[in-house]
C-alpha cells in the first residue's frame, strides 16, 4: 500500500462494546488510521468519547451529519476515505445513506438495516453512487473458514447434500439485556423485528452461504420468545432448502444456558464432509468416505491462498475474533485505496461481505419472521 487508508467512525463511543472491536481490528495491520469520529447521538458524549481515544478536537464531531459535512470540505489528501458504522441497528440505514451520498465508501455493522425495505433501498443507493459497501460478517475472516469455502468450491466434497449451522448463546436466559449497554437489543424499534435472528442468526445464514457457495431458496422457521414479556424471539430453528437440491438446518439461540458464542458449521457432500467450530477456530475437520478424518490447521503451507492471506500468526498461536474482524477491514481498505488510486486491487482483497450479502441477510430475517408467524410455513427467500 502506498499510504494509510483514513476512516471515520460513527457510533461506538463510551460504554459500547463493538466500537472498540472496530478500532482494534482497523489498527491491527498499521495500514488504516482513524482520523475522525461521531461516537454518540449525544454531542457531548460523542466529543468526550473522542477525547478518550485521543482524537484531535477538531475532528471530533457531535453528529454524523456534522462529520460528513466537515470532512467533505477538507482537501482530498486529508479527509477520511471511508466511514465505519458501529451504531445500534436503527441508525445503520440513515448513516450509510448519508455517507454514500456524501461521497464516502461505507463499512457497516450487521444487520445492514432495520428492515428488508431499507436494505433494498440501500442497495440502490450503493449502485447509484458507485461507492463501495462492506458488511462486518467477521466470521468469514477466519483462515479455515476460507479454506473450507475453497475446498467446497473446487469439488473436494462433491455435490453438497446437507448443511448444519448453529449459533447458540446463553446470555439472554435471564433479562440481562433489559439494562445497560445492551438494552437497545430488546427494543424492536431499535434492533428490528428479528431479535435473535438479526443479532446472530444472520451470522449463521451468512456463514452457510459463504462456505457452501449455495443460496437459501426457501425456509421453514419456528421462532420463540422464552423471556417473559420479551417482544422479539430469542430462539429460532430453521429448515432450509438450498440451490442445487441441498438441505440444511440452522439454529440460533440466546437462551441456551451455558453456551457462549458457539458458532459452528458442518457440511456434507457426496464424497466427504467438513466441520468447523469458532471455539476452536484454528482447526478444520475434513471427513472422507474411505480414510480417517484429516485435521487442517491454521498457519501451515498446505492451505490455499485465501487462508494463507488471512493467517497472521505461526501455527498453534491462537487466532480469533479480532484477527478475523481485522481481515474484513484489511480487504475492504485495500479495495478502497485501489479505487482512490485507480489501480487494480488484489483479487483476494475483494473477499469481504458486500451489499448483496447485506440484502440477503435482511431477506433472511423477514422470511424467518414471516414463516414463523404462519406456523413454520415454507417461505421463499427473495433477495
Amino acid at each position: 500500500m502506498s499510504r494509510k487508508v483514513r476512516y471515520g467512525l460513527i457510533g461506538g463511543g463510551r460504554g459500547a462494546f463493538i466500537g472498540a472491536v472496530h478500532r482494534i481490528a482497523a489498527a491491527m495491520d498499521g495500514r488504516i488510521e482513524l482520523v475522525c469520529a461521531a461516537l454518540s447521538s449525544d454531542p457531548e458524549v460523542s466529543r468526550a468519547s473522542a477525547a478518550d481515544i485521543m482524537l484531535p478536537a477538531n475532528r471530533a464531531y457531535g453528529s454524523f451529519a456534522e462529520m460528513l459535512e466537515r470532512e467533505r470540505a477538507l482537501p482530498v489528501d486529508q479527509r477520511m476515505d471511508f466511514v465505519a458504522i458501529a451504531t445500534p441497528n436503527h441508525v445503520h440505514f440513515s448513516a450509510a445513506k448519508a455517507s454514500l451520498e456524501a461521497g464516502f465508501h461505507v463499512l457497516s455493522d450487521k444487520p445492514a438495516t432495520l428492515n428488508f425495505d431499507e436494505a433494498k433501498s440501500l442497495r440502490e443507493i450503493v449502485r447509484k453512487t458507485g461507492k463501495l459497501y462492506g458488511l462486518t460478517h467477521n466470521y468469514t475472516g477466519y483462515p479455515l473458514v476460507k479454506q473450507a469455502r475453497e475446498m467446497i468450491r473446487v469439488g473436494s466434497l462433491g455435490k453438497i447434500r446437507k448443511v448444519v449451522v448453529e449459533y447458540p448463546q446463553g446470555w439472554m436466559a435471564t433479562h440481562l439485556e433489559a439494562v445497560g449497554r445492551m438494552a437497545w437489543l430488546s427494543d424492536p424499534k431499535k434492533s428490528g423485528s428479528g431479535g435473535v435472528v438479526g443479532d446472530i442468526g444472520t451470522h449463521a445464514e451468512n456463514l452457510l452461504e459463504y462456505v457452501t457457495g449455495l443460496r437459501i431458496v426457501e425456509l421453514a422457521a419456528d421462532a420463540t420468545s422464552y423471556g417473559q414479556g420479551r417482544q422479539m424471539p430469542d430462539d429460532v430453528n430453521v429448515l432450509v432448502r438450498l440451490e442445487g437440491g441441498a438441505k440444511g438446518v440452522l439454529h440460533a439461540s440466546q437462551i441456551s444456558v451455558g453456551e457462549e458464542n458457539n458458532l459452528n458449521i458442518r457440511v456434507y457432500g457426496e464424497k466427504g464432509g467438513l466441520e468447523w467450530h469458532q471455539r476452536e477456530p484454528n482447526t478444520l475437520q475434513v471427513k472422507h468416505l474411505d480414510r480417517p478424518i484429516e485435521l487442517f490447521r491454521t498457519g501451515h503451507g498446505y492451505l490455499g491462498a485465501a487462508a494463507k492471506r488471512a493467517t497472521r500468526t505461526p501455527p498453534a498461536h491462537p487466532e480469533g475474533y479480532l484477527e478475523a474482524f481485522a481481515n474484513i477491514y484489511r480487504n475492504f481498505s485495500e479495495h478502497v485505496l485501489a479505487v482512490a488510486e485507480k489501480s487494480q486491487p488484489d483479487p483476494l482483497a475483494l473477499d469481504y461481505p458486500s451489499i448483496d450479502d447485506a440484502v440477503r441477510g435482511m431477506a433472511f430475517i423477514e422470511a424467518v419472521v414471516k414463516s414463523s408467524a404462519a406456523n413454520a410455513a415454507w417461505t421463499k427467500l427473495d433477495a
